[in-house]
């Protein structure tokens, strides 16, 4: 998809000492959606797997670090 944003979960927040006017409590996360295998298969696209655990179906891109993903585009 030409909107996939690159973001690692891993890293936090940077945190200073000044305090903002907004806070960072105020985010609200839209819940996920409920996906089934069916779904999940129709959803992903060329660039995507579908992984299948007993207790969850997630879907992940197929080269996970953005410089793979570029060269991958190239071929």
């Amino acid at each position: 998809r030409d909107n996939d944003l690159v973001v690692n979960p891993i890293k936090g927040k940077q945190l200073t000492n000044v305090r903002a006017s907004g806070t960072d409590e105020a985010v609200r996360l839209v819940t996920p959606i409920a996906m089934n295998l069916e779904y999940a298969v129709e959803f992903i696209d060329d660039d995507e797997l579908v992984e299948v655990t007993p207790k969850s179906i997630r879907i992940r891109k197929r080269y996970l670090k953005e410089h793979e993903r570029k060269k991958a585009a190239r071929d």
